[in-house]
């Protein structure tokens, strides 16, 4: 059986600053350490629960941060390092030979209040909307993975984002690890943290959770605000891209795949 993890750093255990996100920053390797843990102990689970292949997607800036000495000592793991630039983006590699799917690490959108660090795909985004509906990095690859007809069974990361899960799918296992309170983050201890994810992990991947798939819309409105209008202006001229203000554009598409690709390229 196979897994896909795809992993990001702003929704770990602890996690509440910008410098604790930069490569190479000193405050950055803790939380690489813990975004490292806490992949493995997925991994952990999955091998417990029969799972022989697992590809991690290391999806957080330069692509560079989960430490692979850190993760089980199994033939079966593979880490994708850096960027394949194809417009799966935090789900390169991903295709429909995979059972299921697992997040890790990951955090609300842009439109969210509810994590220090919420964002959506890269800071010069506002917002991103999917007809009408805010949207997180979690919905856009977990969209991703509907489209490949593969089962959302896990998620880790703040708390509103967990709970935004449900909406998706009241199945999907969810941990959350810490909650975003104006600038500040409050989180578990993150050895607690470990535990919950494993045995949650665990739990849903060794159950049939065919349940877990994501019913993924006919048509797709794309509704994207940048932060500056010069941004939107260069978005404008992308194929079939409409312009809806100084900083607004839309997309229309009944193929997912061609949203994934016009954010490749915008």
């Amino acid at each position: 059986m196979k897994l896909y993890i795809s992993a990001d750093i702003e929704g770990v255990c602890g996690i509440v600053d910008w410098n604790e996100t930069f490569t190479n920053n000193p405050e950055w390797e803790n939380f690489r350490i813990q975004m490292s843990k806490e992949v493995a102990s997925v991994c952990t689970a999955a091998y417990e629960s029969g799972f022989d292949e697992i590809i991690i997607k290391d999806a957080h800036e330069d692509g560079r941060n989960i430490i692979y000495d850190m993760l089980p000592k199994l033939s079966g793991i593979k880490l994708i390092r850096g960027w394949t630039e194809d417009p799966l983006c935090m789900m390169s590699c991903l295709d429909s030979s995979f059972d299921a799917v697992a997040f890790v690490g990951y955090h609300s959108g842009a439109f969210s209040d509810k994590n220090p660090l919420s964002h959506t795909m890269y800071l010069k985004f506002d917002y991103i909307k999917i007809n009408g509906e805010f949207v997180s990095e979690f919905i856009i690859n977990a969209f991703t993975s509907a489209y490949f007809d593969v089962p959302v069974v896990f998620l880790s990361g703040d708390k509103a984002l967990c709970e935004s899960a449900k909406n998706l799918n009241k199945n999907i296992s969810t941990v959350s690890v810490l909650e975003g309170n104006g600038g500040a983050s409050i989180s578990m201890h993150p050895e607690i943290a470990l535990d919950l994810i494993k045995n949650n992990a665990k739990n849903i991947l060794s159950s049939n959770f065919e349940n877990c798939k994501i019913a993924l819309p006919d048509k797709f409105e794309i509704e994207i605000r940048f932060r500056e209008h010069k941004d939107a202006h260069k978005a404008s001229f992308y194929p079939n891209m409409l312009k809806k203000d100084t900083k607004t554009v839309i997309f229309n598409t009944d193929n997912y795949f061609e949203f994934l690709r016009m954010m490749m390229f915008i």
